[in-house]
């Protein structure tokens, strides 16, 4: 990978499913801590948590990392980042990773590697990542955030619906996904270029963005590339709800960790 890249995890304290989980304890720490240390573990040149509650950033420093308060009334997280990028004063060409804040169980590799794809295509303002499809109930699902690639890698589209939708196969039958279908579903990490980011708050929100509530779609509208890796697994699930929160304890303390 040419460069370095900086890892920035925007964190609020407040969320309409679980308000406060990223002071939740895993492990023995808060699960902001837990994702910084993965963040680290990607071989970041430097992990900032940036967020808007004096909780989080004291829990996050006295941890050893550094945490950066920003405005509370960001739109997106990638609105949060941009602020963070700006405040560190870096380089235009400098590369950004958004680590979301409640992936405690984020593979560093996965950091790395969008960081690495976006160091080495230029043409790319963004770079993500996603995985293939193997379930129809996951093509159906509009929680379930799909992509479809062009043949250099960059994405198309991102959606909420079944895409590509198989007609001819559906056709005939609708019980299982027809062998060979290109369908991804996307996994949630980002790096950006910094002059990206300064862009990006200014840009007109498109309708598609709205009615699909897809902040990357913003990027594809307006004309912006996004690179895409193609990885074979899914990633281990974050923490959306308390349910979620137990899930991901079990399988800390499996992975080895004591508590």
């Amino acid at each position: 990978m040419r460069g370095g890249f900086t890892a920035v995890i925007p964190s609020r304290f407040a969320s309409s499913r679980f308000p406060g989980k990223s002071l939740a304890d895993i492990g023995g720490k808060p699960m902001i801590v837990r994702v910084a240390e993965r963040a680290r573990e990607s071989g970041a040149d430097r992990v900032y948590v940036a967020t808007d509650h004096g909780d989080i950033a004291r829990a996050v420093e006295r941890a050893g990392f550094d945490a950066v308060m920003t405005r509370a009334d960001h739109p997106t997280g990638t609105d949060r980042i941009g602020e963070v990028a700006e405040r560190l004063g870096l380089e235009a060409q400098a590369i950004v990773v958004n680590v979301q804040g409640d992936e405690p169980l984020i593979e560093p590799g996965l950091v790395r590697d969008v960081a690495a794809l976006l160091a080495n295509e230029p043409r790319a303002s963004v770079a993500t990542a996603c995985h293939p499809i193997r379930d129809l109930g996951e093509l159906l699902d509009p929680n379930a955030v799909k992509v479809v690639l062009d043949r250099a890698g960059f994405a198309c589209c991102f959606s909420r619906a079944p895409i590509p939708w198989p007609r001819d196969a559906f056709a005939a039958s609708t019980r299982a996904l027809p062998e060979g279908l290109p369908c991804y579903r996307h996994i949630g990490v980002y790096a950006y270029r910094v002059e990206f980011l300064r862009v990006f708050p200014k840009l007109a929100v498109p309708a598609l963005e709205r009615f699909e509530a897809l902040e990357q779609l913003r990027a594809l509208w307006h004309g912006y590339g996004i690179a895409v890796a193609v990885r074979e697994d899914a990633p281990l699930p974050g923490v959306d709800t308390p349910e979620d929160l137990e899930r991901v304890r079990t399988l800390f303390d499996r992975s080895g960790h004591k508590r």
